[in-house]
């Protein structure tokens, strides 16, 4: 009988009861896990509420954030819970939205019937090219995923698939109505895009947190020793992908029907770039940090434009330094926070525990 057993208790029970030494932490004497859970159902109130304060351009740039946050959390999934690299996720946001594009414009299909066949077609497609990467691993994988970026516009181009896509055109899609009578058309997207928004964090959270997560962390650290361990390294990595395709694809067909129009130019290699980005400063393997990635993408190019346009005044030719700005911003924000902003509010989080 170790310290830890009790009299009469089995050494496994006694294991399984003891507690997380984190779950002991309080910040001002208040626990944790209470802070925790307030702190989940007071961002989830605020999201509720937030259409009714705002204009409807705001909501817009919201709903905006909402989808992005999907694929960016889609992309955390693949690398920060597996270690698998990609640099070509824009070309699952692509599929999922041509798919959605085409059941609504050829097939006259509602916009709410798309959304899961266009994330179960990306999950197909992810898993399926999650296979052959299996011999591929770090900035290999990231040159394979790239070229699938890189090919992918070329192809929605092609000129024997113009049918379906559109071509260089694209194609238009209608504003969808709000059933309710008290929320205009923007203001129903926005909740319509958090709903499948709270399910994907839901699932998320759950599969990070099981076995199938700590098979995928295990595989991420040491994929060798994993192996040993009798995990399936093969099977993981492709249903990761898979998974992380068909996030992103509900975050495709969400863009095409809120945004309205979709053409190759919208997916292009700098779209997965940006998602990689938002991805590294929100912060790896974190969930809520998706959230800030999202917004990240958003506003920081506007906000990038507008210390151009303050500075320049306007000029014309000054629009070149708008990217300049935004890796400015960039490398301050790596420079402050190196671990991503859930790296950074977690290490004050632990100076204020006791």
């Amino acid at each position: 009988m170790t310290a830890e057993t009790l009299p009469g208790q089995q050494p496994e029970l006694a294991s399984a009861n003891r507690v997380n030494p984190a779950e002991k932490l309080q910040i001002l004497g208040i626990p944790m896990p209470f802070l925790r859970r307030f702190s989940i159902m007071a961002a989830v109130a605020i999201a509720i509420l937030l259409p009714a304060v705002i204009e409807d351009f705001a909501v817009f740039q919201l709903t905006q954030v909402l989808y992005l946050a999907m694929a960016v959390l889609g992309l955390n999934l693949l690398t920060g819970f597996n270690g698998q690299f990609s640099l070509g996720h824009s070309a699952f946001m692509a599929l999922g939205a041509y798919t959605a594009a085409i059941m609504l414009t050829r097939w006259e299909i509602a916009y709410y019937w798309t959304i899961v066949p266009a994330g179960l077609t990306c999950f197909v497609a992810g898993f399926l090219f999650g296979l052959p990467a299996l011999r591929l691993e770090g900035l290999y994988l990231a040159l394979a995923t790239f070229a699938l970026a890189a090919s992918t516009p070329q192809l929605l181009r092609y000129e024997h698939l113009e049918e379906y896509t559109g071509g260089v055109q694209g194609i238009d899609l209608l504003k969808p109505e709000s059933p309710v009578p008290f929320l205009n058309s923007d203001q129903w997207l926005y909740y319509f895009s958090l709903f499948f928004g709270l399910i994907l964090i839901f699932g998320a959270w759950n599969l990070t947190r099981g076995r199938v997560g700590r098979a995928m962390i295990a595989i991420r650290d040491n994929p060798i020793a994993a192996s040993t361990m009798g995990i399936n390294n093969a099977i993981y990595k492709s249903v990761t992908f898979g998974v992380s395709g068909l996030y992103c694809g509900v975050a495709g067909a969400l863009s095409a029907i809120v945004v309205e129009f979709i053409a190759p130019e919208s997916y292009t290699f700098v779209h997965a770039i940006l998602l990689m980005i938002a991805m590294v400063i929100g912060g790896l393997a974190s969930i809520p940090a998706v959230i800030i990635g999202g917004m990240f993408i958003l506003y920081v190019p506007n906000l990038s434009e507008g210390v151009v346009d303050t500075f320049f005044g306007g000029d014309p030719s000054s629009k070149a330094l708008v990217w300049v700005a935004f890796g400015v911003f960039l490398i301050v924000t790596v420079y402050v926070m190196p671990n991503g902003v859930a790296g950074f509010v977690r290490r004050i989080i632990m100076k204020l525990a006791r």
